[in-house]
């Protein structure tokens, strides 16, 4: 019974977060260059720093929410943050300067770092050999509310450029009224452990993780993916106007046949691939899809051509729930919450460097002053790091599938740093 309501619930909480999310991303150049006052690219160098602040708000907030859900539940960690966006999208139908536009998305990263306390809810009911499956369900959700996030937004954006927080904070508002009536309790109470600020910040993590084998190999590869996937939600938006000229709509057309094709991957690839290949050669292959895609967006200059490149993002799904699924398994049932949250921590801190190194880059490129006009200069770098990433997984040892300790014996010294 918990474990019928508990995935439904997740899933449906990922799904909003991911149209809340979705919804905001046509609308933010606007919003920029209306709030400060500044032409587009001075919006993106904006924009740069306003990802950097989230991603510091997410970096601290991971652990700590992680830990917290160990001690206290996923129950009560994931319905308070479910209540605390609702709260940040209202904050942000208010907002009129730039000061509080940052105060607000801090606040985003705060809240979203109850990722980890849903990731463990997972792990808490599936068993090891089906969580890269049930990752791939919530990663699934997360492309279907991709879908309907930036859909909404762009036929919103339309209307005006708060009109999408409006829409997000009625639909994270409604989430947590579900979750109070369907979402059941998972962390059994004799599995809780005692809360220690010690292991429930960022220090604290990265000590965590060196003492669980083989953890330091994977979380290296998650730190690269991160940067390297971030360059969508980063700059997409921005791109989307100084390479091709789109409109509000148009990007948010984009971007929900993004959702799609996320969709469609983590629904018919993540499966199959995995039970292939394993979850590292899945994941690798993911990698060298997603590294020839940002070549592809790097240099395309047409409408056309930056919807066909859309096509193949399906093949790139089995990376992220297959390194979940690897992190996962080198966690004890008392220590899910804080393994998830030093994956969420990991994704937190490339997360604090994508926004230097993609729409610094981007920024640096589209600039009056710029060398050169280059507005597609992030995908090389999300490409660069993208091959670091596949590089770094390749190192990994070739694991046995189906045990729950599964490869932990196997991890040579030289990936547990």
């Amino acid at each position: 019974m918990t474990r019928a309501r508990t995935i439904p619930f997740i899933v449906v909480t990922i799904f909003i977060d991911a149209v809340g999310f979705g919804i905001i991303m046509p609308v933010l150049p606007q919003l920029v260059m209306e709030i400060g006052r500044v032409d587009l690219p001075k919006a993106i160098e904006i924009g740069a720093w306003i990802g950097l602040v989230m991603a510091v708000a997410t970096f601290f907030a991971s652990p700590l929410l992680g830990n917290l859900s160990d001690r206290y539940g996923r129950r009560r960690v994931l319905l308070l943050s479910l209540g605390g966006l609702t709260l940040d999208y209202l904050l942000l139908t208010f907002v009129d300067t730039l000061p509080w536009l940052f105060i607000a998305r801090a606040l985003s990263g705060i809240f979203g770092g109850s990722y980890a306390a849903a990731q463990a809810a997972i792990a808490d009911v599936t068993k090891p050999e089906e969580r890269a499956r049930n990752f791939g369900l919530v990663g699934a959700a997360f492309g279907v509310g991709f879908v309907a996030g930036p859909a909404i937004g762009g036929f919103l954006g339309e209307v005006g450029p708060r009109a999408p927080f409006v829409a997000a904070a009625l639909l994270s508002a409604a989430n947590m009224f579900y979750g109070l009536i369907i979402f059941p309790e998972t962390l059994a109470p004799e599995r809780r452990r005692a809360f220690d600020w010690r292991r429930a910040n960022p220090l604290g993590a990265l000590n965590a993780m060196r003492a669980l084998p083989g953890m330091g190999g994977v979380a290296t590869v998650i730190v690269l993916w991160q940067i390297a996937s971030l360059v969508y939600p980063l700059t997409w938006s921005f791109y989307c106007i100084a390479q091709l000229g789109w409109t509000p709509s148009m990007i948010g057309a984009s971007l929900a046949a993004v959702g799609v094709m996320i969709a469609i991957g983590q629904t018919f690839v993540v499966g199959p691939a995995v039970r292939r290949f394993g979850e590292r050669d899945a994941a690798t292959l993911g990698l060298a899809v997603a590294v020839a895609i940002f070549i592809g967006y790097a240099f395309v200059e047409t409408t056309w051509g930056a919807f066909l490149l859309l096509v193949p993002i399906a093949l790139q799904a089995p990376v992220q729930p297959s390194l979940m699924a690897l992190m996962s398994r080198r966690a004890t049932a008392e220590s899910q919450g804080e393994v998830q949250g030093i994956s969420a921590m990991a994704m937190g801190l490339g997360s604090l460097a994508a926004p230097i190194l993609l729409t610094g880059t981007m920024a640096y490129f589209t600039a009056d002053d710029a060398p050169a006009r280059f507005p597609g200069a992030a995908f090389i770098v999300a490409a660069a790091f993208g091959l670091a990433a596949m590089a770094m997984l390749r190192r990994l040892p070739r694991v046995t599938r189906g045990s729950d300790d599964e490869g932990v014996d196997q991890i040579p010294p030289s990936v547990t740093a």
